[in-house]
């Protein structure tokens, strides 16, 4: 025990060689001691080894399938190095023994999504709405698929859906903005850009949608306004030109009108 304590204090304090070390002193001793493969694959991944990570990772689920975390651990390494089909493989068995833990299912759906399975990555979605209909995580990845797939009014139901739980997320009315405008639902989409802006008024993207839209209703003197404000943002030099180029365009137009 005396052991596994300094293992665990050495992971706490960020001493992960240390923690390998006594992790691995542990399993000369409890060679099947599934939870200690898991916290030295953590070791290892925070030292960034992760192929020795994933090889503790899968010892660890060969001893006892049913530690949920060791799952999500290694999912995260096949995640960052792009190993999309070995996580929807491993998140699939996760499902087999543990089927109530819908973050597998919720995992398994962003698998499908990075791996171009959108209408797999539905299924997980639905799935997991049905059982959780407060699970707002899951109404933005299915509005973000029915994005991608060009169905906006779902895209939009779904991004909706979340505005019950989180009102002052400036990231939901920017999505929604886009939905709303790929609907050609111009007003709507101005208003949910607006309302971006008015939640963090650091969005500069949200300055530029919001020009746009002014321009597109000939609203010249408001859409010169919000690309101006959209120049003072750490942007690119040659977006800056592009938009003075505009705004210069947008005083000409407005002259000759």
């Amino acid at each position: 025990m005396e052991k596994l304590e300094k293992a665990l204090e050495c992971f706490k304090n960020k001493d992960y060689n240390g923690a390998i070390d006594l992790f691995t002193v542990i399993l000369e001793s409890e060679p099947a001691n599934a939870e200690i493969y898991n916290n030295l694959g953590l070791s290892y991944a925070n030292i960034g080894n992760d192929d020795k990570a994933e090889k503790n990772y899968l010892k660890c689920i060969e001893l006892n399938p049913r530690i949920a975390q060791c799952y999500i651990n290694l999912v995260d390494v096949y995640y960052r190095q792009k190993r999309y089909g070995e996580g929807i493989n491993i998140l699939t068995y996760a499902i087999e023994m543990l089927p109530e833990d819908l973050l597998f299912r919720h995992y398994l759906a962003r698998f499908f999504m990075e791996d171009a399975k959108l209408d797999l990555a539905i299924d997980e979605l639905e799935y997991i709405l049905d059982k959780q209909p407060d699970n707002y995580d899951a109404y933005y990845d299915l509005g973000r698929v029915h994005f991608e797939l060009g169905n906006y009014e779902a895209a939009i139901e779904n991004f909706e859906n979340i505005l019950e739980f989180k009102e002052e997320n400036e990231w939901i009315y920017y999505y929604l903005g886009e939905a709303y405008q790929a609907n050609d639902e111009i007003d709507k989409a101005l208003s949910n850009f607006l309302k971006s802006i008015a939640r963090n008024n650091r969005m500069a993207i949200a300055y530029k949608k919001a020009g746009i839209l002014y321009l597109a209703r000939q609203d010249f003197d408001d859409a010169i306004e919000y690309f101006e404000d959209y120049m003072n943002f750490d942007i690119p030099q040659e977006e800056k030109d592009n938009i003075k180029s505009l705004i210069e365009r947008i005083k000409k137009q407005k002259e000759n009108a």
